[in-house]
């Protein structure tokens, strides 16, 4: 490869941002049919040196007469060439449209990219030039990045309207990192499962000071979106950036989004299975080691409670959540975990809720009333030790709880409600029922964590 031998896969995102452009064609004969002026190229950023893998965005402009179909590729220092690809302008008059392609390079690098257009005439635009100097061990390794779309896609905006500060000299990409780090969090605001409202919660950590605007947009989409910061934003910036209504019908079974800086960051990935699983084998995560479910739940029920744990607490400020084995059927084998896997660990989907309820009520919640009950789980968080049917001792974070004090439990309304062989969970009140379903919650956990090791299975002490 002409880029280098540490390049990895270059996957081309091509984008076309059509602006409206300002003047007329003049009139009379003389006028070309199809005028065509190629604009400045830039690379963003136009050097790097620092981690890697990093994205770099090459960018062009190109005035046409609209309207008109644009053919175009992009063709690299290396002699490799984009997939030929047509952009219908639409309009009358003189239009500028932008086009860019991401490249994600995995190793040193030096090159150049330029577009090649087939119509309206041939033509070829100037060398967007770019270099790369990582730091590190910067060899990348497998298919590092998800290809979102195989098409142009035009977002009608006028030529020079502000874009985010800061920007690269495209105006395209900004030319910082503004996100340290990227989180979704998920709540659904329907009682229903399928047909389901939910809202995505989004919190950036490590901005810069002061306001800031960032642009995100959920993969598997093209429109980049706006958030705007204010300044006084703390360590963590959390707000409310969509809400998605799904059906039946609805082929997504999972959200993550992207942050447009140059590394191109990208969130935690969080899956709904309740109105359309995944199909096929498509793999959730890795196991590191065997997890099994004991008789008592064990390493897979505090597996499962970690998982549950997290998909509500952001939102709701849940301290800690209690599973039962009830309803799970096996273990999971060290390897990769595949969607059919899940449904073999919890098959039913039962949305974790949210519950107050004080130390003592918690004490008489854990004691089981059957003898095949097994134990109540609990999260990394909360331990106790049950001795001849009386809860003895109750930790959170290594802190005794005591009687009167409250705490903020998650819990599936099946256990709570006294049918997994655990008393029913009176005098309590409901504070959040915007949980997921509980084998997505799992798959989420597993695409954030792994490889996952087996927990202890030392949070429960029968004696």
């Amino acid at each position: 490869m002409g880029l280098s031998t540490k390049v990895g896969r270059r996957i081309s995102v091509l984008v076309a941002v059509v602006a409206l452009a300002s003047g007329a064609l003049t009139s009379g004969a003389q006028a070309a049919p199809n005028p065509v002026a190629f604009g400045a190229v830039s690379a963003s950023p136009k050097a790097h040196s620092g981690a890697c893998p990093t994205a770099v965005t090459l960018s062009t402009t190109v005035k046409v007469k609209a309207p008109v179909t644009l053919k175009y590729a992009w063709t690299f220092s290396d002699g490799d060439r984009s997939r030929a690809r047509t952009y219908k302008v639409g309009g009358k008059g003189l239009k500028t449209v932008r086009l860019s392609t991401s490249l994600k390079v995995t190793g040193d690098a030096r090159g150049w990219g330029a577009v090649r257009l087939a119509s309206p005439v041939r033509k070829t635009s100037g060398k967007a030039s770019f270099s790369v100097t990582c730091t590190g061990d910067g060899t990348g390794t497998g298919d590092t990045w998800d290809s979102v779309t195989s098409s142009a896609v035009g977002v009608a905006a006028p030529v020079g309207s502000p874009t985010p500060a800061p920007t690269g000299q495209d105006g395209d990409t900004p030319a910082q990192n503004q996100v340290g780090k990227a989180t979704i969090a998920f709540e659904r605001t329907t009682a229903s499962k399928c047909p389901v409202t939910f809202k995505i919660h989004g919190s950036f950590e490590g901005l810069p000071a002061g306001a800031q605007t960032v642009r995100y947009r959920v993969v598997g989409t093209q429109e980049w979106k706006t958030v705007d910061v204010p300044a006084d934003h703390g360590a963590v910036f959390t707000t409310v950036l969509e809400t998605f209504e799904w059906g039946w019908e609805t082929e997504e079974s999972s959200i993550r989004i992207e942050i447009n800086q140059p590394n191109g960051l990208r969130s935690n990935l969080l899956h709904y299975f309740a109105c359309h699983p995944p199909v096929g084998d498509e793999q959730v995560g890795v196991a590191a080691e065997d997890i099994a479910l004991t008789s008592d739940g064990g390493p897979l029920a505090e597996l499962v409670a970690d998982a549950m744990l997290e998909a509500v607490q952001s939102v709701s400020g849940a301290q800690a959540a209690l599973v039962s084995k009830y309803g799970m059927h096996n273990g999971l084998k060290a390897g990769p975990i595949k969607y059919q896997d899940l449904y073999g660990v919890q098959p039913a989907g039962f949305a974790p809720d949210v519950r107050t309820v004080t130390g003592a009520q918690l004490k008489k919640f854990l004691v089981p009333t059957s003898p095949n009950a097994g134990v109540a789980t609990p999260s990394a968080a909360l331990r106790y030790t049950l001795k001849d049917g009386v809860v003895t001792e109750l930790t959170l974070n290594g802190t005794p709880v005591s009687d009167t004090q409250v705490l903020k439990i998650a819990i599936n309304y099946v256990m709570s409600g006294g049918w997994q062989g655990f008393p029913q969970w009176k005098g309590t009140s409901g504070v959040y029922y915007g949980g997921p379903d509980d084998t997505g919650a799992l798959a989420s956990y597993l695409a954030g964590h792994s490889p996952v090791r087996a927990p202890a299975g030392d949070r429960v002490t029968v004696e």
